[in-house]
C-alpha cells in the first residue's frame, strides 16, 4: 500500500495535520517516536480550544490571572477578564491527540525516523521500536512535523538546518497548596536577567502539579541552576520533583516550508513558535492543520506548487502578531533595565486588554485606535529612557 501522506512527529502540530488528512479520507501514517514529553507551560487559549475541539477533560486547570514579574520583584496581576487560560499537560495531551488520530483513521506507527528514499516510489525509511528492523512507509507526501532540529526539514527544506532556538528546560513538580507565593489559578512570568539572560522563568500551575521552568538561547547558561534557583525565589525547593526535561524551542518561522516535490512542514519543525511569548501549541496545532490543507490540495491537483499554501495561509493570519511580538522581544529582552520597563508597561489597563484579547483569540485588536495611541506614546517614553524604569 501506498500511503497518501506520511507524517513524521506525532506532537500536537503532527497529531493534527494526521487527524485532519484521515477525516478527509486521505491513507496516512503518523510515525513517532513515542515516550519523548517535550518541556512545555501547557498554556492553550480559548481560540484552541474551540478550533480544536478540546474537551474540558483535557485541562488540569483554568487560569485567570497572569502574574510579571521583574527583575526587582515587582509584581503586576493582569486578569483574564471574560474568560480563562487552559492548561494541559503534554504527557497526557500530545497522547489524546494522537489517539484521535488514530480514531479518524490515521495508521500509528511507532519508530525513529530515518530518511526519505526515492526511486521508483518514494518512502520513508524508519527503525522500528519494537524490532529495532528498518522498515519503509511508501507514499507520495510527507509532512515533517519532528520538531525544531527537524531531520526531515535539514534534509529537504532550505534553511532547515539553521533555524534559530532557545533550549527550554522545565521541572514538572508536586504542588504546594495555595499560598501568598504559589496560586493554582495564575501564571507567573518571571523577567530576571538572573533566570534566564534573554528570555523568561516560568511557573504554570497544572492542578495538582507545577511546571517551573526557563529558556535561553546563551551558551553556558546553566539550565538546572537557573531553575532551582527559581524554584527557591518562588518558595517551591522542598516540592517533589516529578519529572525533568528540556528541548530546543524555535524562533523564527522558516522563509520556505516546502522542498518543491513531495515534502511540507509544519509545527516545531517550519518554526512556528511565537516570539517574546514563546507561545507554540496553537500555532503548531495552526501549521498542522495548514500542512494537511496544502496536503490535500497537492494531492488533488498532482501539483507540487500547491505545498507552497501551507506557510501562504499561516502567515497570511499570523506573520503581523509575530512581528509585533518579534519587536517586543528585540526591544525589552535586552538587559533587566529593560525588562523592569516591560514591566512596568504591564500595568496599563489598555496593554493588559489588548494583550490578553490578542492572545485569547490570535488576532491584534484593530477596534481601539486611542488604546493604540497610548500604547505607543507609552512604549517610546520607556524605550527613549523619558519616564523612570518603575513608572507605570
Amino acid at each position: 500500500m501506498i500511503y497518501d501522506v506520511v507524517v513524521v512527529g506525532g506532537g500536537p502540530s503532527g497529531a493534527t495535520a494526521a487527524e485532519d488528512l484521515a477525516r478527509a479520507g486521505k491513507r496516512v501514517a503518523m510515525l513517532d517516536k513515542a515516550g519523548r514529553i517535550k518541556p512545555c507551560g501547557g498554556a492553550i487559549p480559548p481560540r484552541l480550544i474551540a478550533d480544536f475541539a478540546i474537551p474540558d477533560s483535557q485541562l488540569v486547570a483554568k487560569v485567570n490571572t497572569a502574574r510579571m514579574i521583574s527583575p526587582t520583584g515587582r509584581a503586576v496581576d493582569i486578569p483574564i477578564e471574560n474568560g480563562f487560560v487552559g492548561m494541559v499537560d503534554r504527557e497526557h495531551f500530545d497522547e489524546y491527540l494522537r489517539q484521535r488520530a488514530a480514531e479518524a483513521g490515521a495508521e500509528r506507527v511507532t519508530g525513529t525516523f530515518l530518511r526519505i528514499e526515492r526511486g521508483d516510489t518514494t518512502a520513508v525509511a524508519y527503525r522500528d521500536k519494537a524490532t529495532g528492523e528498518e522498515r519503509y512507509l511508501p507514499t507520495r507526501l510527507i509532512i515533517g512535523a519532528d520538531g525544531a532540529r527537524s531531520n526531515v526539514a535539514r534534509g529537504e527544506v532550505p534553511g532547515g538546518d539553521t533555524i534559530p532556538y532557545v533550549i527550554a528546560y522545565h521541572e514538572i513538580i508536586r504542588s504546594p497548596e495555595a499560598n501568598d507565593r504559589y496560586d493554582p489559578l495564575r501564571c507567573d512570568v518571571i523577567y530576571d536577567g538572573t533566570i534566564s539572560p534573554d528570555f523568561y522563568g516560568w511557573v504554570f500551575p497544572h492542578g495538582g502539579q507545577a511546571s517551573v521552568g526557563m529558556g535561553t538561547g546563551i551558551d553556558g547558561v546553566d539550565l538546572k541552576a537557573a531553575t532551582a534557583a527559581l524554584r527557591a525565589a518562588s518558595g517551591l525547593s522542598e516540592c517533589e520533583t516529578i519529572r525533568k526535561e528540556g528541548a530546543p524551542i524555535p524562533l523564527k518561522p522558516l522563509d520556505r516550508w516546502d522542498n518543491g516535490r513531495d515534502v511540507v512542514l509544519a509545527g516545531d519543525a517550519a518554526g512556528v513558535v511565537a516570539p517574546s511569548s514563546g507561545e507554540g501549541i496553537y500555532y503548531a496545532m495552526a501549521g498542522g492543520r495548514v500542512a494537511a490543507t496544502a496536503a490535500q490540495a497537492a494531492l488533488a491537483s498532482g501539483k507540487a506548487s500547491d505545498l507552497k499554501l501551507a506557510r501562504k495561509l499561516f502567515m497570511k493570519e499570523h506573520k503581523m502578531v509575530f512581528k509585533v511580538l518579534r519587536s517586543m522581544q528585540d526591544a525589552y529582552y535586552k538587559s533587566d533595565e529593560r525588562r523592569e520597563r516591560f514591566v512596568s508597561l504591564c500595568h496599563d489597563i489598555d496593554v493588559q486588554r489588548l494583550t490578553f484579547e490578542a492572545y485569547m483569540n490570535k488576532k491584534l485588536v484593530r477596534a481601539r485606535p486611542m488604546a493604540h495611541l497610548r500604547i505607543g506614546v507609552k512604549n517610546v517614553a520607556h524605550l527613549l529612557r523619558l519616564v523612570p524604569a518603575t513608572y507605570g
